[in-house]
Order: structure tokens, then C-alpha cells, then sequence
């Protein structure tokens, strides 16, 4: 007997080790994993921090242009196309605004850089030689258009001086921003050594001064005048395309997954639906821009470039995910809550609409902003539309030709004046992520608030 107890002593022994063994190697395990799971935490986090650090770095300077400060004397002897039309002069309205145009004609045929030219010299230190071509390289192109809508503006600026800032050239701002090596040479310099010598002289005298680059959100795209292209037209034609796509995808969508996981009944038209829309949600989005060239734009005859195109593409692209979204979020409605609505009168509608959906709306809705975050920085169907196309005007209408973000983004950084252009590239993907990252805190709020009342 003594000895039985012994055995069974030992037996329960060797449990104990047994059982303390595993919980080591349990406790053990799980703490690998709690490892892992931070350390991958940590590397994507780390990762989005790296990128969203190159991006500012490589952006923050484009956010400072370099202006020229000029003292512009409107000389009526380069001047003199006679005064302004008044309106006491014409009879009609007709009339008047015929001859403002051709007053206005008149003006535009004027050599406009010969005052440009007249107002830098005086800032030209005495005994500096440098030619017309030279010094005129300084202010953007569009200098003498400024300085024209001035005087439009205001007739009465003849004969007398007026102090303006223009913007500089791209590549006065590459050198006075130290975006290209100055000790290269001549051959390999976009500006001549006299017009280098003359910017570091007017940085000095502070004919050429720093502020911030407004210009990037209140100018459209420039060919002529780089220094002065902007991101408007893009930024005001993504904000067409966002609307159709929150008009057209959002009630499509969620009616479409109320019908199917409400309504719909099981039979294989209904799965077939289900397997094509989860396929849609996989499929590339350049086939989405295939498809939008070949219906919406040879079929329909809708206009190229234009925002209702673009946002045609965009809602099919994203009416996917709104479904599918929107389906996980009613699959994930207690069945209580149905049976409780209907057992108290209910009809199925009325249950659908007045129990069930308002219980998802948070989801739904965070669903929605994903959806159209992610169609915020779609390129690729964009292109194939003919968004791609230079547009330098901002569009008024969805019908109207216009550029996106994302687009604008695609061309900038295929701009051969890579020097300029680069900055000014990764300064739009951070107006682009603003704008994403305003749409996702936009979600977070809302999303907050339904879930109180809720």
C-alpha cells in the first residue's frame, strides 16, 4: 500500500512538471507573438513615418517662392494707346464694351517688357553689364502680365511709379533656394553667369526677397510660367469628382446591400451578383478607366477631361466597397433586434429603416469615407480619360475640362525642369494627404456622434 501511495505520489509529480512545462512554453509562445505583433506595428508605423517625413522634407521648401520687387514706372511714352473708355461717352452698352476690348487689345500689343526691363535696371548697380535677354531671365514670364492687368485695373497708374512684386523665374528660385550646384559650370548652368552674379545682388540689396508661395493654391497649372503654376484647377476639379462620386455611389450602394442582404432572395442570380461584386472590388482600376473611355466617352459622347467622366469612373470603382462594406455592417446587426421589431408590428421595411440602418450608420459611413478616400488618389483611370491633358483654367461645371490631384501630381513630376518641379510635386501629395486625412478625421467625428446617439 505504501508503495501504491509513493507511485501515485510520483505520478502527480510528473503532472505538475508536465503541466508547468506547458505553461512555460504557452507563456513563452504567447510573448513571441506579443513580440512580433509590436515589432510589425512598429515597422509599419515606422514606414509611414519615413514616408510621410521624405514627403515634407522634399515639400516644405516649395511652400517659399522668390519674388522681385520692382519700382515700375508706367512711361506714357511706351504707353500710348490714349486713355480708357468712359462709359459717359457711349450711348449704349454695346458700344462701350466694344471699345474697352480694343483699348484693352491695344494695351496687350504693347511691348510690356520693356517696363519690366526699365524697373529691374534700377536696381542694377552702376557699371553692371548684362544684356536685355539676360536680366529679363530674373522675373517669372508673366511679369509683364501682371504689370498690364495692373494697369488695366487702374488707368490712372500712367506716368506715374508704383512699387510691385512679381514672382521670379523657376530658375531664379532653383538658384537663390540652392536647388542647383554652384559650382558647376557655365555649360552646365540653366542661367548665365551675369544673371547668377545679379540675383546674389539683388538677395543682398532685397530686390529679391522670400515669402510664402500662395500661388500654389490660388493659381492653375502654367507651361509659360512655371513659377506660377498652381494646384486650383486640379484641387476644384477633384472637388467636382468627390461630389458625384458621394451623389451617385453612396445611395447606389448602400441600396444595393440593404436589397441583397435584406430583401433579396437566395437563389443563384442573387449569388452571382454577390460573387461579381466581390470580384468588382479586385478588379485593377485601370480596367475601370477602360471602361469609362470606351462608354462614358465614345458611347455617351460625354466631353474628355471633364470631372462628370471622371467621377462616372470613380463611383464605379468604389460602389464595391460601399456594398460589400455596407453588408458586413447589416450581417453584423444582432438578429434580436429584427425579431424584436418585427414581434412588435413591424413591417420588414419598417424594420429595415427604422431599426436596423440607423444601428449602422457609423460603419456605413466610415465605409463611405474610405471609399472615397480611396478614389481621392485614383491616377490610373484618370489618365485614360484624358485627364491627363493640360487644362489651365479652373472648371466651373463637371462638364468643363479639368485636372485632378493626383494627376497634376503624375505631370508634375514628369516636368523636365526637375530642379523646381520635384518640391513642388511632393508639396501636392501633401495638399493630396491633407485633404485624405481631413475626409478620414471628417469620418472619425461623425462616426463618434452616431455612435452616442446610437
Amino acid at each position: 500500500m505504501a508503495t501504491d501511495m509513493q507511485t501515485s505520489s510520483s505520478a502527480s509529480a510528473d503532472r505538475r512538471k508536465l503541466v508547468r512545462s506547458g505553461l512555460r512554453r504557452r507563456h513563452m509562445n504567447e510573448q513571441i507573438f506579443r513580440a512580433f505583433g509590436i515589432a510589425a506595428i512598429a515597422l509599419a508605423l515606422g514606414f509611414v513615418a519615413l514616408l510621410f517625413v521624405d514627403v515634407f522634407r522634399k515639400g516644405i521648401p516649395a511652400f517659399i517662392q522668390s519674388n522681385v520687387h520692382l519700382s515700375v514706372t508706367y512711361d506714357p511714352a511706351v504707353i500710348d494707346v490714349g486713355p480708357a473708355p468712359a462709359r459717359a461717352d457711349f450711348g449704349s452698352e454695346a458700344e462701350y464694351n466694344a471699345a474697352s476690348l480694343k483699348w484693352q487689345r491695344d494695351l496687350a500689343l504693347l511691348n510690356w517688357n520693356t517696363i519690366v526691363e526699365a524697373s529691374l535696371r534700377k536696381s542694377v548697380p552702376a557699371g553692371y553689364e548684362i544684356s536685355s535677354r539676360e536680366l529679363l531671365a530674373i522675373p517669372e514670364t508673366n511679369a509683364r502680365h501682371a504689370l498690364r492687368e495692373k494697369f488695366v485695373q487702374d488707368p490712372s497708374l500712367l506716368g506715374q511709379t508704383v512699387e510691385v512684386d512679381v514672382l521670379a523665374s523657376a530658375n531664379t528660385a532653383n538658384w537663390v533656394k540652392g536647388n542647383i550646384d554652384r559650382s558647376l559650370g557655365d555649360a552646365q548652368q540653366q542661367l548665365s553667369a551675369p544673371t547668377r552674379g545679379l540675383i546674389d545682388i539683388f538677395e543682398e540689396n532685397g530686390t529679391i526677397t522670400n515669402g510664402f508661395a500662395w500661388s500654389i493654391f490660388t493659381n492653375v497649372d502654367s507651361r509659360s510660367a512655371p513659377a506660377s503654376a498652381g494646384l486650383l484647377g486640379a484641387f476644384v476639379g477633384t472637388l467636382w469628382m468627390m461630389l458625384i462620386v458621394v451623389v451617385l455611389a453612396v445611395p447606389i450602394g448602400v441600396a444595393a446591400a440593404i436589397y441583397l442582404e435584406e430583401f433579396a432572395p437566395k437563389s443563384r442570380l442573387t449569388d452571382l451578383i454577390e460573387v461579381n461584386i466581390n470580384n468588382l472590388a479586385a478588379v485593377p482600376s485601370i480596367v475601370f478607366g477602360l471602361l469609362g473611355a470606351a462608354v462614358f466617352i465614345n458611347w455617351f459622347h460625354l466631353p474628355i477631361s471633364a470631372p462628370l467622366v471622371g467621377g462616372l469612373v470613380l463611383t464605379l470603382m468604389t460602389l464595391p466597397t460601399i456594398i460589400i462594406a455596407t453588408r458586413g455592417a447589416l450581417m453584423g446587426v444582432s438578429p434580436a433586434l429584427r425579431q424584436a421589431a418585427l414581434g412588435m408590428g413591424a413591417s420588414k421595411t419598417q424594420m429595415v429603416f427604422h431599426h436596423v440602418l440607423p444601428v449602422t450608420f457609423p460603419s456605413i459611413l466610415t465605409a463611405t469615407i474610405l471609399g472615397v478616400a480611396h478614389a481621392l488618389g485614383e491616377t490610373a483611370p484618370l489618365l485614360l480619360i484624358g485627364m491627363k491633358a493640360f487644362v489651365a483654367s479652373v472648371p466651373a461645371t463637371p462638364l468643363d475640362q479639368a485636372a485632378a490631384l493626383p494627376v497634376q501630381i503624375y505631370l508634375w513630376q514628369g516636368n523636365e525642369n526637375r530642379n523646381f518641379f520635384e518640391p513642388r510635386t511632393a508639396a501636392a501629395i501633401m495638399v493630396l494627404l491633407g485633404v485624405m486625412i481631413l475626409l478620414n478625421g471628417v469620418a472619425i467625428y461623425l462616426r463618434s456622434r452616431l455612435e452616442k446617439r446610437a
